[in-house]
């Protein structure tokens, strides 16, 4: 391993150093949405029932109580419980504003190294070549077809290590997208169905 690494030149450090910083932020993202992920059914089910009585303070609690992106957007709507169906949205909007660019930190980060890692390998393959085709030039005599077959063999390491580094970040970070748009598209159903639940028999609207 260490000997692929030297003979790839000075951009297998980079691609490496790539490889580290993917597989730390996407550690990093998997656990903060699966600390972030709740049932969602048991959690609405239980807010339901206590939204229909009007304890606004115990549904408070529970929102405090559970962990989540989800949890905290709804905390914002029912403590606006006295204003109108607009404005206890637009406090859930303003809190999801908030939630949704915590849950996509990062990932730009590990979209860029996806995207730079083959240009980074394709890089280091083209310096290689040069360095080969230099060697040709300056070596005295026949060229051996054994080192021609070596430094190319050289050059072409850092555009496979680049793909093996690009190919699962790019895996990874579309996996992560996929968590964020479905955490997404939970927080506004349970955010419409709080302003449904609050302002039901008092502002005149029915679910």
């Amino acid at each position: 391993m260490i000997d692929i690494l030297v003979k790839g030149g000075p951009l297998m450090y980079l691609i490496l150093l790539c490889s580290i910083i993917g597989v730390s932020i996407f550690l990093e993202r998997f656990i903060h949405f699966h600390r972030a992920s709740i049932d969602t059914q048991q959690f609405m089910s239980g807010l339901r029932n206590i939204l229909r009585k009007r304890n606004y303070t115990e549904a408070i609690t529970i929102c405090d109580e559970t962990p989540g992106p989800i949890a905290h957007v709804l905390k914002m709507g029912i403590m606006c419980h006295d204003k109108n169906r607009e404005a206890i949205k637009e406090a859930m909007e303003d809190a999801s504003l908030y939630e949704i660019p915590r849950l996509e930190r990062k990932l730009v980060v590990l979209s860029t190294i996806a995207h730079i890692s083959p240009l980074l390998g394709l890089l280091g393959t083209v310096s290689g070549m040069i360095n080969t085709f230099k060697k040709i030039v300056i070596t005295p005599g026949p060229v051996n077809p054994s080192m021609l077959a070596e430094g190319i063999w050289e050059a072409l390491i850092t555009t496979a290590a680049g793909l093996v580094v690009a190919i699962p970040c790019y895996v990874a970070y579309n996996y992560l997208i996929s968590r964020v748009d479905s955490l997404s598209v939970e927080m506004e159903k349970c955010a419409t169905e709080v302003a449904n639940l609050i302002t039901e028999d008092r502002d005149g609207y029915e679910i």
